[in-house]
């Protein structure tokens, strides 16, 4: 008879990990950040709630798991000018963010120690030293950038995502500025709510990355 390997006790093996958070990003897409729970999960995976804990002991766990699987890809750039390297990074980090409801309030306040977000730190910092920076500079440019991305993602998504409420919000603050004293606003209230995200992101990272070569 041919001996198997004995499974050991405790965490599930890693495919059903991988299982689980495709499962929780399917969900993510269907319902959104705040009705993604694990007794939800659960359902969509076909277990008990408590098995879940054995993939991910806490759903900040989760969480991590599924930031980590929204920067596949990320790191990768054929950009050989520093600069443009970077920018095609953050621009890459965006995408990413984009490409999942509420991608960006996933993201948020994450550690994931996996190959992906790692990768996608690692390159940022070799591009910001080769553009000039010190390894000090390099860590907090690395950190100002990317958390001007995460924060220009979440309002992006938080106003062009689903949201019914929206055009009353945007009616009821354009007829709030008509009527205080607020000249420079009431000029160009007809602009709001038009806001083009793309082009203000590539202006933000543009004005971020000015010094770098």
């Amino acid at each position: 008879m041919t001996a198997h390997p004995a499974r050991g006790r405790g965490r599930p093996p890693a495919a059903d990990r991988a299982h689980v958070t495709a499962a929780a990003l399917r969900l993510l897409d269907e319902a959104g950040l705040d009705a993604l729970t694990m007794r939800k999960l659960a359902t969509a995976v076909g277990v008990q709630v408590g098995t879940l804990y054995g993939y991910f002991p806490t759903k900040r766990a989760l969480l991590n798991a599924m930031a980590e699987e929204l920067l596949a890809g990320c790191a990768e750039t054929d950009e050989t000018v520093p600069s443009e390297r970077v920018r095609t990074l953050l621009r890459n980090l965006r995408t990413a963010l984009l490409s999942r409801r509420d991608g960006a309030r996933v993201y948020a306040g994450t550690h994931s120690t996996g190959p992906n977000t790692l990768g996608l730190t690692e390159t940022l910092l070799g591009a910001l030293r080769e553009g000039g920076l010190e390894a000090v500079e390099a860590t907090e440019s690395a950190i100002l950038l990317v958390n001007f991305a995460i924060g220009h993602v979440l309002e992006e998504q938080a106003t062009t995502e689903a949201n019914p409420d929206l055009p009353g919000e945007m009616a009821e603050l354009k007829d709030a500025i008509q009527r205080g004293d607020y000249p420079l606003l009431t000029e160009f209230r007809v602009h709001l709510g038009e806001t083009d995200y793309g082009r203000l992101f590539e202006q933000g990272i543009r004005s971020l990355t000015a010094t770098l070569r």
